[in-house]
């Protein structure tokens, strides 16, 4: 049945148009129990079709939430009626919803209030499901909710009686005391959204006080949904109660400990009291590794090489800034000039880092850049710009309390970040306040010393004079120690704090490839291991000129020492450096700093120009897009994920979208005519997944009638170690992608800023995994190579070779020494060592063994 388009009114009741086109659900269905339960209020649930939502009855626009995903709408008869676009919604803060109206405006029936993106939305929300719910039914006596299919600004979901009198929820009291709670620091991490702020109405309601909650010069009534959620209440804003009457004191007393709670929202425990004594004891973190040894440091191996010099400490500028700012249209502007200024000046580093080594490096900097897009920050600063606050204290106090909450967490996606926001808020407040950056004056033969740096500090770090750092922040993993490798700087993660303690000038020998610095050297020691720099200079460049002999253990054992790369310019040094093919070409490369995918011609002129490079005789192994995790697409929408590293990653995205995988697939096919072209599978973890890959190249060849060509699968999930004898059956070739392999061995994330310095592929467990594997290969005449970063460590060389890796994928500049080194060894010694590996306990015990372990 079809109503016309202007809701029909009598002296009781209301006639509610659907908002949207859609399948109509009872409220009691939705899958979220604060809407389930009415606690927002009674109504009625719309599956939609459409993606436009229109006016449910003629009123005034009373309340836009800041994310756009919920409007309310104020009826003449005084009804208050929410409509919440999805759930879980308010998480997108704002993307894919487009408002068509602002607060105050007067509608229609049929006008549209909110565009929105349905696929984006239900790609990244927990459900398109959207709720029309009336949040002041104390003034309905009777609801009538429809059923079935509705035309959205046309067809009839609600007739409502109305009582025709104030009822009101409680009978409250204004005689009494008045009470202010504590400060109420939110903890909700989207704030008092639709599903917080209903659980605190409902409970202020068993009160019979007058109960207000105050943010900065604005409030609203407690019980009221619309009015909580009018205030737009954020993560970490500060709010107090303030109730008046009977019970004032019970109610402050007892909803100040729900809302510190989290108001039952998921993931939320009580904010900690002040710890006793007795806690601060407990809670006491177990010491970290020191050295036994108080002139050696230790840390995390980020960076390789060895730097003889002098500490010198670094400290980050502190930029003072004024709180009060003027006009808030003149504050904004002066943030959103900041912005767009820091953008050029991040893109200017991007490019020179982009020249001085590759794609791969230069997309942290492209990663800096999406930062100052994020929507939840610039929110934040905004709204304490409204409140008067100057842009520079505005951002700088947003900045900073968001780079600390991701700090905190234990997702190494987000910890990791934590530097990189500090990097480019700091830029954005300098732009902001005028200051100019600190000019640094290093001492010649400085050894930088630092709680953390940058990568903006790393990048452009004056290599004339630093020749190595060590700091107590950061991984192996971090954008910092990535960068350090590129430029090849010796440098030390994760280390002691006690570094911070040494005076300017204290003479160290630091050692990046195993992670330890010496504090104090006499001179005749920094001297041997300046001649031992001169050797090794040396060394390198009689490696260089025999880079193209084979890698050949003195006892006639060949290992084929291939290139990790991410686009031609590397394959065209991996050859020039004697480089024997690519074991891993990252294709994702092919895939970033794009607006959306490339093509599959794009793809196949990409593949077959690396492979014309290598030429025929050179294997080119192309993995096949690994995006996910740690590596996002801007144009690939991935689901919010509570733990991204076990989700949706790798492979398993090729599953989800086939039409990327296929097209990659056909791409990878087309190309290997111009050489010897292999595909490999990233994340596979069971049987299944990779006869649904090889399914999937198989019928794509069939498609193509081209011949077929070699297919393998990455053993980076322990699982697929431990059944490499059943892959191995099945797949052509393995390469172990050590990075993941620890990380899951391990369950620790290799970036994570506490666990990183534990991360070592070098662990006996994962070694012993990588020799299953190694074994299950040999047996089924299959072959198994290393592509991760172990692979270009000179410690692992041999334990990897004597497990029964016959491939080694490198980093290009490692390669001259990688196989320089293998032609130093014996197949047997390294077999012996590599048993006696696997016996030791940990993989500091492994790193510690000296060539061959005495019998």
């Amino acid at each position: 049945m079809s109503y016309a388009a202007t809701p029909v009114r009598t002296s009781s009741g209301v006639v509610i148009i659907a908002p949207l086109s859609g399948h109509l659900l009872p409220i009691e269905q939705v899958p979220d129990p604060v809407f389930a339960q009415k606690m927002v209020g009674d109504g009625i649930s719309i599956d939609p079709v459409g993606e436009t939502l229109f006016a449910p009855c003629d009123g005034e626009v009373i309340q836009l939430h800041p994310s756009h995903h919920a409007v309310t709408i104020k009826t003449a008869e005084g009804l208050e009626i929410l409509m919440h676009i999805g759930l879980d919604t308010v998480t997108l803060r704002g993307k894919g919803f487009t408002p068509k109206v602002k607060e105050g405006d007067k509608v229609k029936t049929g006008d549209a209030l909110i565009d929105f993106d349905a696929d984006y939305v239900a790609l990244n929300a927990r459900s398109l499901l959207t709720q029309l719910v009336i949040t002041n039914g104390e003034k309905v006596a009777n609801f009538a909710p429809r059923s079935g299919v509705v035309t959205g600004g046309k067809d009839v979901v609600l007739e409502l009686s109305l009582t025709g009198s104030e009822t009101p929820t409680a009978e409250k009291s204004t005689t009494g005391k008045k009470v202010i709670s504590q400060a109420i620091v939110i903890p909700n991490p989207t704030g008092l959204h639709a599903r917080p702020a209903a659980v605190l109405a409902n409970l202020a309601k068993k009160y019979k006080s007058d109960l207000r909650l105050k943010f900065g010069e604005k409030q609203a009534n407690v019980r009221s949904v619309v009015g909580l959620m009018g205030l737009s209440i954020d993560n970490g804003d500060t709010v107090y109660l303030v109730a008046e009457g009977e019970d004032a004191e019970t109610a402050v007393a007892e909803l100040t400990k729900e809302m510190l709670a989290g108001l039952g929202e998921e993931g939320l425990s009580p904010a900690p009291a002040p710890a006793s004594v007795a806690q601060a004891e407990i809670n006491t973190p177990a010491p970290r590794p020191r050295s036994e040894n108080p002139n050696i440091i230790l840390g995390v191996a980020a960076s390789p090489g060895v730097a003889v010099g002098n500490t010198y400490r670094i400290r980050h500028q502190e930029i003072s800034v004024a709180e009060t700012g003027e006009n808030p249209n003149k504050e904004r502007r002066k943030l959103e000039n900041a912005i767009a200024q820091a953008k050029l000046e991040i893109e200017a580093l991007r490019a020179k880092v982009h020249g001085q080594a590759d794609a791969g490096k230069a997309a942290i900097f492209a990663a800096h850049q999406e930062l100052l897009e994020d929507p939840e920050i610039e929110e934040m600063a905004t709204a304490a710009i409204d409140e008067g606050k100057s842009a520079a204290f505005a951002w700088k106090k947003t900045y900073t309390y968001q780079a600390q909450q991701l700090a905190k967490l234990q997702n190494e996606l987000l910890a990791a970040r934590a530097n990189d926001l500090r990097d480019v808020g700091g830029r954005v407040l300098r732009i902001l306040t005028g200051a100019t950056v600190e000019e640094i004056s290093y001492p010649d033969n400085t050894i930088l010393i630092a709680e953390d740096l940058t990568p903006s500090d790393t990048a452009t770090m004056d290599r004339s004079k630093v020749l190595g750092f060590c700091t107590v922040g950061g991984g192996a993993t971090s954008h910092v120690s990535i960068l350090a490798r590129s430029m090849d700087i010796p440098a030390i993660a994760g280390a002691e704090p006690r570094i911070l303690d040494l005076p300017n000038g204290t003479p160290v020998i630091l050692d990046g490839s195993k992670g330890t610095m010496r504090l104090n050297p006499t001179p005749e020691e920094m001297e041997r291991v300046k001649q031992l720099q001169i050797r090794l200079a040396a060394k390198r460049q009689a490696d260089l000129a025999a880079a193209f002999e084979p890698a050949t253990t003195i006892d006639g054992h060949r290992v084929e020492v291939v290139a990790n790369i991410g686009n031609i310019e590397d394959a065209e040094k991996a050859v020039a450096l004697g480089g024997e093919g690519v074991g891993l070409l990252r294709s994702e490369f092919v895939f970033m700093e794009r607006d959306s995918a490339p093509s599959e011609d794009e793809q196949t002129e990409i593949y077959e120009s690396i492979a014309r490079v290598l030429g025929p005789d050179r294997p080119l192994i192309i993995r096949t897009l690994d995006v996910g995790g740690d590596k996002p697409l801007p144009y690939l929408s991935i689901p919010h994920e509570e733990n991204p590293f076990l989700g949706e990653r790798g492979v398993r995205i090729g599953f989800d979208r086939p039409e990327i995988l296929r097209t990659q697939l056909r791409a990878i096919l087309r190309a290997s005519h111009a050489g010897k072209v292999k595909v490999m599978f990233p994340m596979i973890a069971r049987l299944e997944e990779w006869r649904m890959a090889k399914g999937m190249l198989e019928e794509e060849r069939q498609k193509l009638g081209i011949s077929p060509i070699e297919a393998g699968i990455m053993i980076e999930i322990p699982a697929a170690a431990v059944m490499a004898d059943q892959f191995a059956k099945e797949a052509d070739f393995f390469s172990v992608g050590t990075n993941d392999l620890t990380q899951y061995t391990l369950a620790m994330d290799r970036g994570h800023p506490k666990l990183a310095p534990y991360v070592d592929a070098l662990n006996p467990g994962v070694l012993t995994l990588i020799g299953v594997a190694a074994t299950a290969a040999r047996h089924q005449g299959k072959w198994l190579g290393v592509c991760g970063g172990v692979a270009s460590d000179p410690q692992a060389v041999p334990l990897l070779v004597g497990l029964g890796v016959t491939e080694l994928s490198v980093s290009v500049p490692t390669i001259p020494s990688i196989k320089a080194q293998i032609r130093e060894l014996k197949l047997s010694d390294c077999q012996k060592l590599a048993k006696f590996a696997i016996a030791q306990a940990t993989a500091a015990e492994v790193r510690a063994l000296s060539p061959l372990p005495e019998e």
